[in-house]
C-alpha cells in the first residue's frame, strides 16, 4: 500500500489546488475512531490509482484554515479537487468503492 501525503495548511495550494490530477483530501484528527478507521482505505486507494490521483490529509486539530475555509463540521470529512476547484466533499467514513466510483468519475475524458 502506498503512504498518504500529510500535509499542512501552507502546502494546500501547491499540494491540492495547483495539482495536475484530481486530488482527495482527508480532514481528520489522530483522536477520531472514524478517521482511523478511513486512513487504511485511503492507503488502498493511493495504492490502487497510483499516480494517476493523489491523496493528501490535513490534521485540523493541527491545521484550522482550509478546514474554516471550506466549512468542514464532522470528521473524518472528504473532499475531492479537481483542476484546482473543489468538486465534491463529504463528511463520514466512507467505503472503497464509493471513494473509487468518485475517482473514477473525476478521471473519465470530458465528454
Amino acid at each position: 500500500m502506498r503512504k498518504v501525503k500529510e500535509i499542512r495548511d501552507s502546502d494546500f495550494e501547491a499540494e491540492v489546488l495547483k495539482a495536475s490530477v484530481p486530488v482527495l483530501v482527508d480532514f481528520y484528527a489522530t483522536w477520531c475512531p472514524p478517521c482511523q478507521r478511513l486512513a487504511p482505505i485511503l492507503e488502498k486507494l493511493a495504492g490502487d490509482y497510483g499516480n494517476k490521483v493523489k491523496i493528501v490529509k490535513l490534521n485540523t486539530d493541527e491545521e484550522q484554515l482550509w478546514a474554516s475555509k471550506l466549512g468542514v463540521r464532522g470528521l473524518p470529512t472528504v473532499a475531492f479537487f479537481l483542476n484546482g476547484r473543489l468538486v465534491a466533499q463529504e463528511a463520514g467514513l466512507l467505503p472503497y468503492q464509493s471513494l473509487a466510483r468518485a475517482f473514477d468519475v473525476l478521471l473519465e475524458p470530458a465528454a
